[in-house]
């Protein structure tokens, strides 16, 4: 089985762009896409400096368009699921068939822009937490009033919030624990990004989307999607939700995925699955970066394109995650196989300030339990997966 990936944000150089303008079309494509953008792609992806293609308002559009122009040169006929981390995620929908090339590259010009604006109502930023156990880093993260923003597995977890708690944070490290700053205008991926969120809103609630040609997968719980209209809505929903990566590459695993190739600019989600997916065997990896890379990346793709011959189709599947720290306990008489209904309740979380449900967001059959008696949460902890297969 084939995945293709497309990378977020902190993944693009300077002049990443510039060999794939030799290719016919290229210029052509990239100005058109401009004019959708509110951007020049050419210029962003050929002279900007470092600096420049850092601004959250020039960089998601060019990620989206510079993933989408290398993928117009394969046979994505052949793929059998496609991913993306972040803003990538719009790339994934437009290789899923869900959006078009154009729609997707608004997208990601209106959410570049207003997640922009919405960094500038309040000092936030961002640091990455490498290592110690993921519990205590959760724990550390809620304690100083912290999300965990990126979960992108391999021991990493990235903190988001103000600028005087990330301050404490790097201060009071948890244990084994490495705390590094990004250079980022706020805090991506957190109720700090709620007028993004509204705004992208308001625009996606015009688009009319199709169903996936593909396996898609979702960044807000690692799911199979089905639907178009879902995963638009999971789209906004992103803005303000944190990146479960961790359980993107979990499903990945899940599904016997043998090769992965990861579109322009590549190289970060490769270096992640290589580290986190060590135990269940590392997939055949390409990096797609210059055009020179095209001839591994279509014989991969022919090499691993259809499902593993001993593993059945996928069923869509839902993770629920925990909404608070403390201590969680499932419904009693509540097992694995049950039946469930949408907002039926499937345990409560002991925090210091009281119980806090939990309930099922969809319906389905309770998979798995993720979560078990007085097990320590966090924000973000998986606890229950609805649907799929058993």
């Amino acid at each position: 089985m084939l995945a293709v990936l497309s990378p977020g944000q902190g993944s693009q150089k300077p002049g990443f762009l510039t060999p794939w303008l030799d290719l016919r079309g290229a210029e052509s494509r990239l100005r058109w896409w401009s004019a959708s953008a509110g951007v020049d792609l050419v210029r962003l992806g050929t002279e900007a400096d470092a600096d420049e293609i850092r601004d959250t308002a020039r960089t998601q559009p060019l990620l989206v368009a510079s993933a989408l122009l290398a993928a117009e040169q394969l046979p994505l006929h052949d793929v059998d699921l496609v991913a993306g981390h972040s803003v990538g995620e719009l790339a994934a929908a437009a290789l899923a068939g869900v959006l078009s090339a154009e729609t997707v590259i608004t997208l990601a010009g209106v959410r570049g822009r207003e997640m922009a604006d919405a960094c500038a109502l309040e000092p936030t930023g961002m640091a990455a937490v490498l290592g110690g156990d993921p519990d205590e880093v959760l724990a550390a993260l809620a304690t100083h009033g912290l999300h965990p923003a990126n979960r992108n597995g391999a021991g990493q977890v990235v903190a988001a919030g103000a600028l005087d708690a990330l301050d404490k944070l790097a201060a009071e490290p948890p244990a084994k624990a490495k705390v590094v700053r990004l250079k980022v205008a706020g805090a991506f991926h957190t109720p700090y990004m709620a007028t993004a969120e509204q705004a992208l809103a308001a625009v996606a609630a015009g688009i009319t989307p199709s169903a996936p040609a593909r396996l898609l997968l979702s960044d807000l719980d690692g799911a199979v999607v089905s639907r178009g209209r879902e995963f638009v809505h999971r789209l906004v929903r992103q803005v303000t939700a944190p990146v479960r990566w961790d359980l993107c590459m979990h499903t990945l695993a899940e599904l016997g995925v043998t090769g992965l190739l990861e579109l322009p600019p590549a190289g970060t989600l490769a270096g992640l699955a290589k580290r986190e997916l060590k135990a269940t065997g590392v997939p055949e990896i390409v990096t797609l970066n210059t055009p020179r890379d095209l001839p591994a990346a279509r014989d991969l793709i022919a090499r691993h394109s259809g499902p593993p011959a001993d593993r059945p189709a996928p069923a869509p599947s839902r993770v629920v995650v925990a909404p608070a720290v403390g201590s969680f306990t499932p419904a009693e008489g509540l097992v694995e196989g049950a039946r469930l209904s949408t907002g039926q309740v499937l345990g409560q979380v002991a925090t210091r300030q009281g119980p806090v449900e939990v309930t099922a967001h969809d319906s389905g059959p309770l998979t798995e339990w993720l979560a078990h008696h007085d097990d320590p949460v966090a924000p973000g902890r998986p606890i229950a997966r609805i649907g799929g297969h058993a």
